[in-house]
Parts: structure tokens; C-alpha cells; sequence
């Protein structure tokens, strides 16, 4: 069974509380102190992502401000609003990258290999300490 709907001022107010953040210092301190939270907090995050990757769609696809008339009835590109959308899109793609980078952030890939694309050769070179203090010292005497 569904509940109740009906607004109260004593609903309000409570739903209210809940939605005011607590100073972000008691946060940190509740997330080290705490799996549970720092487990509910993790789920808000991600959905957080998710929320701002759905935004960032609708704010894409709304072209109803990029292009009005002027007086003559002539139209005109609004490139500031164009602009703003840019920012918009590009201000929530950036945090939904910060706070799920792996379904959001670049993804930047580092193959290793060896020569021609073959497996990578260790080689161990013992080396005489002598010699080595004798190369260090005419270094030194070049430079």
C-alpha cells in the first residue's frame, strides 16, 4: 500500500531536514567512522553520476533557446546560449567523471610490449663497481 501524499507543513519540514547536507567536515567524519554510511554514501554518488549523465542528454538535445528572431523576423543564432550549454554539458561530465571514473571518466589505455610487438626482454647486467667509480670520476674531471 502506497502512503499517503497529502502535503503537511510537518511532512514538509521533515522532508526538508533530510534534504539539508550536514556540514561537510561531520561527512568526512561520519565516512571514516562508519561502513554503513560511507556504504550509502558510495550508492549516492554513483547515482549522483547517473543523474548528471542523464542531464547532460537533456541539456544536449534542447536546442529551443540556440536560435530566435530578431525584430525584422530574421533568424539569429544565440551563441550565448549555445555557449552556456556547452559549459553546462561539460560542467556535468566532468564531476560524473570524478565521481564514478570508471563508468565515466577517460578511459586511457597503455599497451607494453617489445620490440615489433613482442614480449618485454629483461636483461641483468653485472657491473664492477670499480669501473663504475672510475667512470663517475672522469665525468666529474670533464664537467
Amino acid at each position: 500500500m502506497a502512503r499517503s501524499s497529502k502535503y503537511t507543513t510537518i511532512l514538509a519540514t521533515k522532508i526538508c531536514e533530510r534534504l539539508m547536507m550536514p556540514d561537510q567536515v561531520t561527512v568526512y567524519r561520519w565516512l571514516n567512522q562508519s561502513e554503513a554510511f560511507r556504504k550509502q554514501y558510495t550508492r549516492a554518488r554513483e547515482v549522483q553520476a547517473d543523474t548528471l549523465a542523464d542531464e547532460i542528454l537533456d541539456i544536449a538535445d534542447d536546442s529551443a533557446r540556440d536560435i530566435q528572431m530578431d525584430a525584422q523576423g530574421n533568424e539569429r543564432t544565440q551563441h550565448e546560449a549555445i555557449n552556456r550549454s556547452k559549459l553546462r554539458v561539460d560542467a556535468r561530465k566532468w564531476l560524473a567523471g570524478q565521481l564514478a571514473p570508471k563508468k565515466y571518466g577517460d578511459r586511457i589505455q597503455q599497451n607494453i610490449s617489445g620490440v615489433d610487438d613482442g614480449p618485454i626482454e629483461q636483461k641483468v647486467t653485472i657491473v664492477d663497481e670499480a669501473q663504475v667509480k672510475a667512470t663517475v670520476a672522469h665525468l666529474e674531471d670533464n664537467y
